[in-house]
Formats: structure tokens, sequence, C-alpha cells
């Protein structure tokens, strides 16, 4: 029996590794069972060489658990060890010291092992005492023994293996017992190890007898050798797709369609990603996409490895060019990294304009199903979003399906305005804005529906993106100011009518938490609604991005803008003008014209002053004649409110508009309602 020290610049490698890799323990397992198919792989090559000409036999990869003995083994077939492998491959732990070691890796687990080929080591994080059982295939080889308790001693001996391949033996230790539990063992097995391409075995398969489980005599498979991305995709039906899909993620919708990687230059890369069906409820879910390496899981956090938008995808990718043990840090810089996530972008593009002009029909079908994914993809890769201007669709609120350009020429020629701008009009909800879309279907203009949860940014990034064209919210104005024609017929309203129409209106407006209202007039069609509520596109879009962006807290907690437009060409509108003329002017009209006259004195001395400070005289005329100009204007608006609140049509025209924009509530509801039956 020979004893030694293992060959490491400093005796405090196993504390560092349970310390800094205990975060990760359960991954021990999957080095372990990787080394094992490695080892059985090299014997499978061997074999095809003619270097080893002995009976392969079965390979497999077996994982025993004994709760009684405390030890979890995997054992394999494969290649074996001799003393000499050994001593290199396991007693030789090469790196530049302590220090460095501690201060390179001391973030992140995943990157010690495989960085200094810690992967066997890692049966030290859940076993206080490891031992090897092996025998090499080489001729004349012996059966060797190692053992080690976790220190840097280790002992190695004869050892009484007598068939080909390694036993790795670990003696679970106290905290890490939950590792002596046959479901624990095949939970993670089928986690990290599904795909292997040699077969796992753990345990026996289980059949229902007598009111319980009990074992059979089969062995428990846990893993599929040939997964369906290792297959050519000529060779594969849509059925064997959406079987996979299936397995992978039991008791999902059918997937809309795929992706089949596989490219070997300049990197290896193979792997199906699915397009699932989006629900609604916005969630990015950031695990879909499973990562192996060479059929071994390695995480499902892949948004360096794919772009951010395809987080939404599920499915699998596999690649030998990203290590086993990768780092984020790692991830975000590697080159290889970055050249592989540029083409799966690629890819998806072309998928999805292959789909597009192979089957438009098809396409359109399952277009609000993919909606969400492609507008995510515009607006966070900009690669992407390029070549999805080829595929992206617009849907109005009759259905209908329009490309970019398409839609451009069908509405050209009667949404320009007088600016030479082409306006597209949209709804965010074709319910609660139904008046707004029927008034610009009755002139003849196309109505988007742009109600995603994306959609306030994707409208800005079509503005961005095509020239001469502003997009706004079909109940941002009424509709003539939308899209503004040259010759518009202005309200027919005096300044005294104007003035009178304003308070009139303004002193009815309810009182509404974090609202504000604005009074204007537009001549309309008398066929139009008498009064209109809108809401300014700007602001209203700011507010919106607002609450999804916590940097734009600003616009948040400003009131809620709308703009009482009143249609001074309704007939309605019409007699409460004439009515509120004939009841108001003889009164209002010498204010007025006093208002008037002392604003034009105010005018008068500051002109005559210039540049030069006013006298002290000059001073106090001006103060007198403004406070007699606010006595005037308060005199007026005392009139004004007062003939107001006896005319009970004005408090129900605006409550009528107030009740279709959904601003009209609780005790101003029932008052409405009240006097709804009263004018009945």
């Amino acid at each position: 029996m020979a004893t030694g020290k293992i060959g490491v610049t400093t005796e405090n490698i196993f504390p560092v590794i349970k310390k800094f890799l205990y975060s990760d323990h359960e991954i021990f397992l999957r080095e372990l069972v990787s080394n094992a198919v490695d080892a059985t792989q090299k014997i499978r090559t061997l074999s095809s060489f003619g270097e080893f000409k002995g009976e392969l036999g079965t390979l497999d990869v077996r994982v025993t658990v004994d709760k009684e003995a405390g030890t979890l083994t995997v054992s394999d077939r494969g290649v074996g060890m001799t003393a000499e492998d050994i001593d290199k491959y396991i007693n030789q732990i090469a790196f530049s010291g302590a220090e460095e070691f501690l201060e390179k890796y001391k973030d992140t687990a995943n990157s010690i092992i495989g960085h200094f080929g810690l992967g066997f080591y890692s049966a030290f994080m859940v076993a206080k005492k490891v031992v090897i059982n092996s025998l090499s295939y080489k001729d004349g080889a012996e059966s060797v023994r190692w053992e080690c308790d976790g220190s840097p001693e280790y002992t190695m001996s004869a050892g009484d293996r007598t068939d080909r391949g390694t036993d790795i033996i670990l003696y679970i230790d106290e905290e890490s017992k939950e590792f002596l539990d046959q479901i624990r063992i095949d939970t993670l097995l089928k986690k990290y190890c599904r795909f292997l391409p040699v077969p796992v075995i753990s345990g026996k398969e289980q059949e229902w007898k007598d009111g319980k489980y009990v074992d059979t005599d089969r062995d428990l498979v846990v893993n599929a050798t040939e997964p369906l991305w290792t297959k050519k995709p000529a060779d594969l039906t849509d059925e064997d797709y959406r079987n996979f899909y299936s397995e992978l993620y039991p008791g999902q919708d059918d997937p809309l369609f795929w992706i089949h990687l596989n490219v070997d230059y300049p990197f290896t890369l193979t792997g199906i990603l699915y397009f699932p069906k989006i629900k609604s409820n916005f969630d990015i879910n950031k695990n879909r996409i499973s990562l192996y390496c060479n059929q071994v899981f390695v995480t499902d956090s892949v948004e360096g490895v794919v772009p951010e938008f395809m987080t939404l995808m599920q499915g699998v990718i596999d690649s030998p060019d990203i290590p086993l043990n990768v780092s984020r840090s790692y991830l975000q810089s590697d080159t290889a990294v970055k050249k592989i996530s540029g083409y799966i972008t690629k890819k998806v593009a072309s998928r999805l304009e292959e789909l597009f002009k192979a089957d438009r029909a098809e396409y359109e079908k399952k277009w609000d199903d993919i909606r969400l994914f492609i507008i995510y993809g515009m607006l966070t890769d900009e690669k992407f979003c390029e070549q999805a201007m080829k595929f992206l669709l617009l849907k109005d609120t009759e259905g209908k399906y329009y490309t970019l350009d398409e839609y451009k020429t069908l509405v050209e020629a009667s949404q320009t305005d007088s600016d030479g701008n082409i306006i597209y009009l949209y709804t965010t909800d074709p319910v609660a804005q139904h008046s707004y879309i029927k008034a610009a279907n009755d002139k003849g203009y196309n109505v988007l529906l742009l109600d995603g949860q994306l959609d306030n940014h994707f409208v800005g990034l079509l503005e961005q993106k095509l020239e001469k064209t502003r997009l706004v919210r079909v109940d941002s104005d009424v509709i003539d100011n939308l899209i503004r024609k040259s010759g518009r017929k202005e309200a027919d309203l005096t300044p005294l009518q104007r003035n009178i129409m304003t308070t009139v209106f303004n002193s009815q407006l309810p009182v509404i938490d974090k609202t504000s209202f604005l009074v204007s007039f537009e001549a309309l069609a008398p066929t139009d609604q008498p009064i209109v509520i809108t809401q300014n596109e700007y602001m209203r879009r700011m507010k919106d991005l607002a609450a999804l962006q916590p940097g734009m807290n600003f616009y948040g907690e400003l009131p809620d803008s709308y703009m009482l437009v009143v249609n001074t060409e309704h007939p309605l509108v019409v007699k409460m003008r004439d009515e509120a003329s004939s009841a108001l002017d003889a009164e209002i009209k010498p204010l007025a014209d006093t208002v008037e006259k002392d604003n034009a004195e105010i005018t008068a001395i500051r002109d005559a002053a210039k540049d030069a400070k006013l006298s002290a005289e000059d001073e106090q005329k001006v103060k007198d004649l403004e406070k007699a100009v606010a006595d005037s204007r308060e005199k007026q608006e005392t009139i004004v409110r007062k003939y107001a609140s006896g005319q009970p049509l004005v408090k129900q025209l605006i409550d009528l508009a107030l009740l279709g924009n959904g601003l009209l509530k609780g005790e101003a509801l029932s008052e409405f309602i009240r006097r709804s039956v009263s004018l009945l």
C-alpha cells in the first residue's frame, strides 16, 4: 500500500471546495456521472479504432444508493485507470496558489470546477470519504484502490475490481444525508443527465402491487441516449417534434412551430427551439430554454447565450463550445457565445420569414400568439428588428392583417395630414374607445388594434422606423384634429361668447382627484357628439411608460389631463350658446368692456415707460387697474356660474361625455342617473 500527499500548493483545498462550492453542491452528481460517461465513450472510441480488442459488453453507468452503508456509488465499464493514471489525474491538482485561486473564483462556484480538473473533487462537497476502485482496459493492468478522507493525505493499494471500469464510492457526510434518498438522486439525474449518450441506471423500475409501489427486476434507465436534437431534421416528422416538446414540458399546449438548430462551423451548435403559445398575462420566464454541453445539462439561465427576447421561447440548445462550467461573466464576454447568440437570432428571424412567405394565411392565424415575442424582439434587438420589418403584421379593428408596406398603401391617400405626415390611428381598447373608432371609420379612416403589453413602447419604435409617420391613439383628440386637413372651419364664437361658454362648462366640471380638464371649442359636424373628452397623446404615453419604467416617476406623478372639446356646430350647443348670450350679454358685456379698457390702459402705461422703471405713481395706478380687472372678472365668473348652475342640460352633456370615458363614478354617477330620470 502506498501513501502520499495530493499535489497541491495549499493544504486547504478541501475546505475551499466545501466553502465555495457548497451553494451548488448537488452538481457533484453531474460531474461524477459525466466523468463516467466520458470513460465509457472513450472505450467505445478505442474499440472502433482497434486500440481495444476485447469485448465491450454492456456499456452503461450505474448510480447506486446504499442507505444502510451510507454510500452513493457511481460505476462505469469504461477505460478504467491504472495506478499511474490515478497519480496523474487525481493526485495532481495544478494551480498557481491559494490567494490567486480564491480571489479569482470566490464569486462563482461553477467556475472552480473544471478550471483545475476539480470535477472529481466536487465529490468532497457531500462526502467525508471517497474511494476509487478501478481496473484499466490495458493488457496486464491491475486493479487499484484509492482512498481519501478529505485531507490532502490519500492511500493507494490493490483494488478488488475484476472487470474493466471504475467505481467511485462516496461515504456521504452527516450534512448531506439527502443524497442517500433514492427519490432525490433520481430527481437530480433527471435534471442533469436525462439526455446523456450512455444509459444511466438508477435502481429498479417500480410497479403498483398490493396497494404500494414495489421494485421489479428491470433496471430504471433515467435518460434518453439519443435526444431529438442529435438527429437529422430530414429524418424527423412533425409528430416527433411535438412528442419531444410534450416530454420536455408535460401538460402544455402544442407549440406553434419550432426551429431545429444544426451548425458545425464556425462553432458547433445543435438544438430545438419551440414557439409556445404565449399567454396574455405577460411574464418573462427565464428558465424556458435549457443549455447542454455534449448532452450534459449546464444551466437553464441562458440570458447570455440567447438574446433577451428569446427567453420567451422553450427548448434545448447544445454546444461543446460553451464549457460545462460557466459563469454569468463568462457568458457575457466570450466571443464564441456572442457568435452563437447572433446565429440564433438570425436563424429565428429567417424561420419566421420563411413561415410568413410559405403560408400567409396560416401565419396570420398564429400571429396573435407570436406577436408579443416578435414585438419584444424588435424592441430589444436591433438586428432582429431589421429582419422583423419584413414579416411584422399590423392588425386593424376589423381583424384584417397588413404588412408595413401594405398598410402604408392602404391609408396613405386618406390619412395624410396637411403637413404631409401619414397618421396611423390606433386603439388600445376597442370597447371603451368604440365611439372614437366609429367617428374615425365614419370619416373613412382605418384604426389599428394595439392592445398588447408592450405596445406603448412599440408605437414609439414604429415612429422611429417609418418615415413621415405618426401614431396617435384614436381618443387623443377629435378626429378632425387627429388628421388635420387644410380649409378646416373654425369655431364660430365671438370673444364674448367664448368667454361665457368657457366659464359655463368649466363651472360644471367635476372635481376628480389627480385629474384636470381644459375646455376647447371645435367646429365639428352637426351630427357629431356635442361634447367629446380627449386625452393628450404625448402626456398619456409618458404616463403609461412611467408605469413600466421606474425612472420616469416624474410623469407618473402628474395629473391625468383631459380636454373637454365642445362641438360648436351641434344643435344643442348652438341652443346653449344663444340662450346664454341672451341671458348674460347685458350684464357681462359692460364688465368685459371694462376689462378690455383697463387692460389697454395697463399696456399703455408699460409701453410708455419702455425699459425704464415705472414711477411710484404709475406703479400704483397699474396695481389699481389690475385689481379692477380681477374684480370685473370675478363678477363675470360669479354671474355665469350662477346661470350655469340652473342649466341641467350643461351638466347632463358633460356627464354623458364623462360616462363615455369611464370618468363618471360614485356620487356623480348617482346624481347623473337621478337627473336623467327627471329630464325624461
